[in-house]
């Protein structure tokens, strides 16, 4: 006797740079230059932002748009996307650091750090094992409600900076409160700078739509994607000026806060040993959660903008790529002591519309990061922290969708609820709870929906091979036949309810002598409703009343053929409800 030997086990690691990196060339090196100059002048102050937001050293953000975005350009299957330090996860990570309650900023770097490396490992096992379908039990409202509190959460965490008081890291409602009792505290050079950098930021903005577009039309000297790259890029301009500002008036020495020194050099590689075994076993578990939270959002965002830009272009997003992606991102910014990373929506955007063709405009982007923090990070002394609070905050105005709000109220009160309820606690017990509450509620108000299905009981439309809900419609119908139509697939949780439906339907008519099934919207029948459906086959044998299906689909029919039910059924299985009409009528 002879064994086939079994293949090992083998992980295959596809880099998309083969197939993009054949047709380089020129023309579209110095389109990706192009693109990679003006998104690495956007990277700098949205990096110390976002470092700044996570409770982080300034350098941590800028640590974190090197290898990560060399690592995407291998590996992840956008074009255009450009990866980094977001909002969301900046806050989420805040949040997972502070719970561990630490005692330094250095064991919150190490904290941060070691987060970023389980959202890497959590990424790159989704997809090995194609787990991408997991971000689809993140249901549209929830994480609307989850994006616009979180957009309050970062709003109320910022304003602090625009006032120069110190509120600490408290719940929301806490910081606002906080907030009010210090307004009499308030430093007014700081408040007067907060202004000037939040109407630097807004006003281009509001005029950069339709006059600023007309204008450059008629002069000539501006394309409609100069313009909104030129919009885009105000933060640089911000950062610029105000710091300019702060060193020439020595601000710095009458109270306004600034981001102070930053470390000039490239960032050293983590020791894994010494920080992955810092940690207590309780602590490993809460960063886990946090982690697996950080990941499954990211990915959400990073896919969302990718699919978006690629359909632009005709080009194609693969889901489970796009994860090892995002992965392979995120190990470098661990190993490199940054923070987690995933697609950032301006600074892809702005990637586009610069005419970035390849992922190498990411590529290059690392390099030009790594020159600001070579050469330039003494620059970066006297940059005020309120400009960064106002780049936080503009950038974080769009996160606040209260039309969608609007919209599902009007259209499924269900679905608000469960955004509500995501809005809710994300506001008032944070980010993680309002996440995990919100996507449970969602699940059980499917299950809920679901376990109650549309049933109709169908009548023959005279002249025709149609049938429809008699109550709806002018039909016929016969008094020894009921035509039962459920339109939800059959499992666990509505079992029960198709058993009494059918039992309460026989029940009330004495004349029945055919029940007949009709599934063209069942695509599913689980093990539950198979032992549901032969105890009603069952029953209706006892009544003297034949069991029949009709329009069954040929995934369920193998579902069913590998089942007793169809070896014991008392009637029959019909192609379609007509057939099954002329059939039993003439009974």
């Amino acid at each position: 006797m002879t064994f086939r030997s079994k293949k090992p086990f083998r992980i295959k690691i596809k880099a998309p740079i083969s197939e993009w990196a054949r047709t380089y060339d020129r023309r579209i090196l110095h389109q990706d230059l192009m693109a990679a100059g003006i998104v690495t002048v956007l990277l700098i102050p949205q990096s110390l932002a976002y470092a700044m937001l996570a409770g982080l050293p300034p350098e941590v953000g800028l640590y974190s748009c090197i290898l990560p975005l060399i690592a995407y350009g291998i590996f992840g299957s956008s074009r255009t996307m450009s990866v980094g330090p977001v909002a969301i996860l900046s806050l989420m990570t805040a949040v997972a650091v502070r719970n561990l309650q630490l005692p330094n900023a250095e064991e919150m770097v190490m904290a941060a750090v070691t987060i970023t490396l389980l959202v890497s490992m959590l990424l790159l096992l989704m997809g090995m094992f194609k787990l991408g379908f997991i971000a689809n039990f993140l249901s549209h409202p929830v994480v609307t409600g989850f994006i616009t509190a979180s957009g309050i959460v970062i709003l109320v965490s910022q304003i602090r900076y625009f006032f120069g008081v110190e509120t600490g890291s408290k719940s929301t409602l806490e910081t606002v409160i906080a907030l009010i009792s210090k307004l009499h505290d308030a430093h007014l050079i700081t408040i007067a700078l907060s202004i000037f950098t939040l109407a630097l930021l807004v006003v281009p903005r509001l005029l950069g739509g339709r006059y600023l577009t007309r204008k450059s039309q008629g002069s000539g000297k501006w394309s409609l994607v100069g313009v909104g790259i030129m919009v885009k890029t105000l933060p640089v301009i911000a950062v610029i000026l105000t710091t300019f500002i702060v060193w020439l008036m020595g601000l710095d020495q009458k109270g306004v806060a600034i981001v102070g020194s930053v470390p000039s050099g490239l960032p050293s590689m983590i020791h894994l040993s010494e920080t992955l075994g810092y940690w207590s076993v309780d602590q490993w578990q809460d960063m886990l959660l946090s982690a697996l939270l950080i990941s499954i959002i990211g990915f959400v965002e990073s896919i969302s903008i990718a699919q978006t830009l690629a359909a632009k272009k005709r080009q194609r997003i693969e889901p489970d790529q796009e994860l090892m992606g995002l992965g392979y991102a995120n190990v470098c910014a661990g190993f490199s002591g940054g923070m987690p990373v995933a697609g950032g929506l301006s600074r892809s955007v702005v990637n586009f519309e610069a005419g970035a063709v390849t992922p190498m405009a990411g590529i290059f982007a690392a390099f030009g990061v790594s020159m600001v923090i070579l050469f330039f990070t003494p620059l970066i002394y006297f940059l005020p922290k309120a400009t960064l609070a106002a780049t936080i905050v503009v950038s974080t105005l769009t996160l606040i969708d209260i039309r969608g709000f609007k919209r599902t109220w009007r259209y499924s009160r269900v679905d608000f609820a469960s955004m509500f309820t995501t809005l809710f606690f994300t506001l008032f017990q944070g980010v993680e709870i309002g996440l995990l509450l919100g996507v449970s509620l969602s699940v059980l108000l499917h299950l809920y929906r679901t376990s109650k299905p549309h049933s109709a009981i169908l009548g023959r439309v005279s002249g025709t091979e149609h049938f429809r809900n008699v109550e709806r419609y002018d039909v016929e119908t016969d008094p020894r036949l009921i035509a039962l139509r459920v339109d939800e697939s059959l499992y666990f949780a509505n079992a029960r309810y198709l058993e009494d439906r059918i039992y309460d339907l026989v029940a009330d008519n004495t004349l029945v002598e055919h029940v007949i099934l009709v599934c063209p919207a069942v695509n599913v029948i689980d093990a539950s409703a198979i032992e549901s459906l032969e105890a009603v086959n069952s029953r209706l044998i006892d009544r003297g009343v034949a069991f029949h299906l009709s329009e069954v689909k040929g995934p369920v029919m193998d579902q069913l053929q590998r089942s007793h039910l169809l070896k014991h059924l008392s009637g029959q299985v019909f192609m379609s409800q007509y057939q099954a009409w002329l059939a039993l009528k003439k009974i």
